[in-house]
């Protein structure tokens, strides 16, 4: 199983992450979706944090056209809100402060999208996402991340999450930043993300209604939902911002420590503050982890249904799959005075939930999705495999899954079923001998 894993001890921002993945190998040519969709460009550049090499990214809007364009939005903005300290990614104490010292190359027509560009509301944030273009997965994970943003401010300041407004997670910047780092979590393919218990920093950050303690209420909220774990220190800085957490929140199962890997690459995103004798950086690990099945954190929604029709019944996987659903179970049952219905079960990752919920209740008319709350399934590691089989002189192509722990033991070969009944209408087998037929040749394979 390939693995990525974030060293937390620094905490984490927005371009301390997207660096972190270029420099353990992700491609940059995964951003181009986000900079056709908006005007901003990705400035990668080194950096050198206590001794040790790191890539930096800052989101800049490449002409001052563009700038102007987008305006300023300045701490007064920000206090508006209620935080006098920036949510997108400059792991700083304020928000007058870049999340990267200039370099002597920059270009004089570059502007930095930090603090510039339209404060917006989650809707709208949500309906660019939407228009860019992305691939169906990447925008899920996107769309997945703000939601947890939206879900922290509509909780800090009890607010509705469909009418919170964004200040700084609602910028240019702060959208590059978490699509940014979607695509090249993409980009990457590795099979599970961790993280290791994340450092906030310390000390307090000025707010419009006084000093607050890091870590920030926002990012409270956020590591309520999130699988790992929060510490504090080692400096009194704020080290892990909103944008950073979230993102985290929803790739990252939370490890105590740096799991055994058989290393392939490695990266550090450098933040922007020298920290001595702390290394200001987050360091990404890429590398084939030993065997076992891997805990995966999900939510379970149930509802019953007693006047449900075979076509809305039918068409249930492909819908709520769409919002986001893993498992989609209808299990007949028996209802109030005896009357015959049926139980769903939706399997889900928690950050999804409430979409999968709307979409259950839009497509079925319930009144009501019980939310079992947030639990974890122990799952394989899955791979399909085409094999050939000979049958009557013609040859016929079935797809096999192959079940197997993360060290590549293989415990199971099923034969997809459709492929086989299209084998068997062809031929004078059984669906039963093509299905045999089919898994044995697997096994052969996978013995070779």
């Amino acid at each position: 199983m390939r693995v990525l894993a974030f060293d937390g001890r620094m905490g984490a921002s927005g371009d301390m992450i997207l660096a972190a993945l270029l420099d353990a190998g992700a491609d940059p040519d995964a951003l181009e979706p986000v900079t056709e969709a908006l005007p901003v460009a990705y400035r990668i550049d080194d950096a050198e944090k206590t001794g040790i090499a790191a890539a930096t990214v800052d989101v800049v809007f490449p002409d001052e056209d563009s700038a102007h364009a987008h305006g300023h939005s300045g701490a007064d903005d920000a206090d508006a809100h209620g935080h006098g300290h920036s949510h997108s990614h400059d792991h700083s104490e304020t928000d007058s402060t870049h999340a990267h010292e200039p370099t002597d190359d920059d270009s004089d027509t570059e502007t930095p999208a930090e603090g510039h560009g339209p404060h917006r509301s989650y809707r709208e944030v949500r309906e660019i996402v939407r228009g860019m273009d992305l691939e169906p997965a990447i925008e899920r994970d996107a769309l997945a991340i703000f939601e947890l943003l939206g879900e922290a401010e509509a909780a800090v300041h009890g607010e509705d999450l469909e009418e919170i407004h964004f200040h700084e997670v609602g910028a240019d910047d702060a959208i590059a930043d978490v699509v940014g780092a979607a695509a090249l979590l993409h980009d990457l393919a590795p099979d599970r993300v961790v993280t290791t218990p994340l450092a906030t920093g310390g000390g307090t950050v000025s707010m419009s209604h006084g000093e607050y303690p890091v870590p920030t209420p926002a990012v409270v909220e956020i590591a309520q939902r999130a699988d790992w774990s929060l510490r504090g220190g080692p400096v009194d800085a704020e080290l892990l911002t909103p944008t950073g957490a979230a993102i985290l929140a929803h790739v990252a199962d939370g490890v105590d420590s740096l799991p055994a890997l058989d290393l392939e690459a490695a990266g550090n995103g450098a933040g922007g503050y020298d920290l001595d004798p702390h290394p200001n950086v987050l360091r990404a690990l890429v590398g084939v982890g030993e065997g076992e099945l891997v805990k995966d954190d999900i939510a379970v929604l149930e509802t019953n249904l007693d006047d449900a029709t075979p076509e809305v019944l039918g068409g249930l996987q492909e819908t709520l799959s769409d919002a986001g659903a893993r498992d989609v179970s209808i299990l007949p049952a028996t209802m109030k005075k005896s009357r015959p219905g049926h139980l769903v079960k939706v399997i889900c990752k928690p950050a999804d939930r409430e979409r999968v919920a709307r979409a259950l209740a839009e497509e079925t008319g319930t009144l009501g999705v019980r939310d079992a709350g947030v639990t974890h399934r122990w799952i394989a590691e899955r791979e399909f495999e085409t094999v050939t089989l000979e049958i009557d002189g013609e040859e016929y192509e079935v797809t096999v899954k192959i079940a197997s722990d993360a060290d590549g033991e293989v415990y199971d070969v099923s034969a997809e079923y459709d492929d086989a009944k299209a084998v068997a209408r062809e031929t004078t087998l059984p669906v039963r001998a093509v299905v045999e037929r089919a898994e044995a040749a697997a096994r052969v394979d996978l013995v070779e």
